[in-house]
């Protein structure tokens, strides 16, 4: 007997849209759900197709193909850190994800660092930092965040032991509304302070160039997979001092350079080494390497300017339909990605998505975003800006990419209007 675990998948395509990856999809489904994972790009999957005949062991074999395999780990590696602006003295770690990558970090911290964040963040960035972090409200804006870091940095000078590290954490882009952070400017204050600074780049980096040097950052972290990139990789970039201090994020094979017979005789490597024990994710770090590179050779300018006209055309809509509400945490012209959050009055948001994906093929997430204190609040705020009483306690999101068209676009607001 013939058991069908899955029903047969449609054939990929490479749609013939404007973008300079070839993002994959499947024709009639309308994909509006990139800041969770993006799809996969043709250059992310011809860079593995060419590669499997080879895969072998990284970093563990003398036969050619392990040789090959080494080499185009370690050229990922430069490919990633070049795209993101590395200096020379950065590491380069791949990581499963963003949260994996900060959790990492987190767990290099020297002891007594004290870490500030914003109470807006994606909870890969709220939770991993140690007790005594200090957690700063939600800003009315980018100016506002500003002066908020200069105040809180400023009380910690006065208030902590002097010496201790102060490590700034905070988004580049809002994973709930799309809007930009002042990283540039969140930089120079804690610098002025003697504080380190972090950027969470998953959303910022699949929208906009984010460059290390150029923003003045001290460490940065994104995933592959929103970034048109599978199998499971990311990074950490940033200064060598605290990770080459810090005992390895897991221990094993790869992370030493000498093991003895006694359980304490271990020296640990230093260098991302350090913290890629085990066999590494080689597909992975060369799908991510292979996007960045594709990215860097295109015309970025005029691909944030399509994609800005796209959230404009989506943003119009959504105001000219009364019974849909868009969350913002700042100002409505404030700049802002390719996502836009939203509820429809009178309508419970994982009702809607369903709706929108059986009637519509329209995919979009619904909940909250992983970032619950900052979606519950933009939820009240959201009522009361409206001075409606029957908004839902979960949102709905719709995130645009390399991929989406001004039909798909069209095609959701159409389909919100018959919600009235």
């Amino acid at each position: 007997m013939t058991v069908t675990l899955v029903p047969s998948l449609p054939t990929l395509v490479t749609p013939s849209r404007p973008d300079p990856l070839g993002v994959l999809g499947v024709p009639g489904e309308i994909n509006l759900d990139y800041a969770a994972s993006a799809p996969c790009a043709r250059a992310a999957s011809d860079a593995v197709a060419e590669l499997l005949p080879w895969y072998a062991s990284v970093h563990r074999g003398a036969g050619a193909l392990s040789r090959r395999c080494t080499l185009a780990y370690e050229r990922a590696r430069q490919t990633v850190g070049d795209f993101l602006g590395a200096r020379p003295d950065d590491h380069v770690i791949f990581t499963r994800n963003t949260t994996d990558a900060l959790n990492l970090l987190a767990r290099a911290l020297p002891a007594g660092t004290t870490v500030v964040t914003f109470a807006g963040e994606h909870h890969a960035n709220l939770l991993p930092w140690p007790r005594g972090s200090v957690r700063l409200p939600v800003p009315d804006g980018p100016g506002g965040a500003v002066r908020s870091l200069d105040a809180a940095l400023s009380e910690l000078s006065r208030d902590a032991r002097p010496g201790l590290p102060v490590l700034v954490a905070v988004t580049g882009a809002s994973n709930v509304t799309g809007e930009r952070w002042p990283i540039a400017d969140l930089a120079r204050v804690a610098h002025r302070h003697g504080a380190r600074i972090l950027v969470d780049a998953a959303q910022l980096a699949p929208h906009a160039p984010v460059d290390l040097a150029v923003l003045d950052v001290d460490y940065l972290a994104l995933s592959g997979h929103k970034l048109y990139a599978p199998f499971g990789a990311g990074v950490l970039v940033g200064r060598a001092d605290w990770l080459d201090a810090a005992p390895p994020y897991l221990a094993g094979g790869g992370a030493t350079s000498h093991v003895g017979a006694a359980t304490h005789e271990v020296r640990w490597a230093t260098g991302p080494a350090r913290h890629e024990a085990g066999t590494p994710n080689l597909l992975g770090a060369v799908a991510l390497a292979a996007v960045c590179e594709a990215l860097a050779g295109a015309d970025r300018d005029a691909l944030h300017a399509r994609e800005q006209a796209l959230v404009a055309r989506l943003r119009t809509g959504i105001a000219a339909l009364p019974h849909v509400v868009e969350l913002r945490t700042f100002g409505p012209d404030t700049p802002r990605v390719g996502i836009v959050s939203f509820v429809v009055a009178g309508r419970d948001s994982a009702e809607v998505a369903a709706h929108l994906a059986t009637a519509h093929r329209i995919g979009v997430r619904d909940g909250l975003f992983c970032a619950h204190p900052l979606a519950r609040r933009l939820l009240t705020e959201a009522a009361t800006r409206s001075g409606r009483r029957d908004l839902p306690s979960t949102a709905l999101r719709a995130s645009l990419g390399l991929g989406t068209t001004r039909s798909d676009v069209d095609a959701l607001l159409a389909a919100l209007a018959t919600l009235s």
